[in-house]
């Protein structure tokens, strides 16, 4: 017989493991591990998931829903008269506050593990999608789709570079000040349009 699985009791599942991978981590994590973490036996998770792998690619789609609300949130992102600089610095402070910090470092592991071939699942619009979020801002800018969308590749190669030098080093300073350039380069690219 089919298994009858409440959607709103499964989103809570997923968020609960998404917490407990912030705590643990994703590289070496079991079904096993990962119930004793939330207080549970295997069999809550077995209810709504089949499998490890089909888990953890619902909570890799989760964090992508997630990502992209963040986005979404950050003020002025739809505003052509903020600058995008700014979105980008409200992102940095959002992204290494307290709030967001250990949600942070789980998706710079989980892109981590999968650029270095070791994530075995398909890692969802993680860093496209933060590509086409910025393109989208740009465009919004004056900035022309293909312009915009290779412009915010290196904006966020850089800006994801920058953030996993801060969280290795803890170097503040230096990172901001390198963020500060990354960002008036930014403005100056939609300026050189308007």
């Amino acid at each position: 017989m089919p298994r009858t699985v409440d959607p709103r009791r499964r989103r809570e599942v997923i968020d609960a493991v998404i917490e407990q991978l912030t705590r643990t981590g994703i590289a070496d994590v079991s079904l096993r591990t990962l119930a004793q973490g939330l207080g549970q036996s295997t069999r809550v998770l077995t209810h709504h998931f089949a499998d490890k792998r089909s888990l953890l690619t619902a909570v890799l789609e989760r964090l992508d829903e997630r990502q992209h609300e963040a986005l979404r949130s950050t003020p002025g992102w739809d505003d052509p008269s903020i600058g995008v600089g700014s979105i980008v610095k409200g992102s940095w402070e959002r992204n290494l506050g307290p709030e967001e910090l250990a949600m942070t470092r789980l998706i710079r592991e989980i892109e981590g593990l999968a650029a270095g071939g070791r994530l075995s699942l398909p890692v969802p619009g993680f860093v496209r999608g933060r590509a086409e979020f910025v393109a989208s801002c740009l465009v919004r800018r004056g900035l022309g789709r293909a312009d915009a969308l290779a412009k915010a590749t290196l904006l966020n190669g850089a800006f994801s570079s920058l953030e996993a030098d801060y969280l290795t080093t803890g170097d503040r300073e230096r990172t901001e000040a390198a963020l500060d350039d990354l960002c008036a380069w930014i403005d100056s690219c939609v300026e050189a349009v308007c």
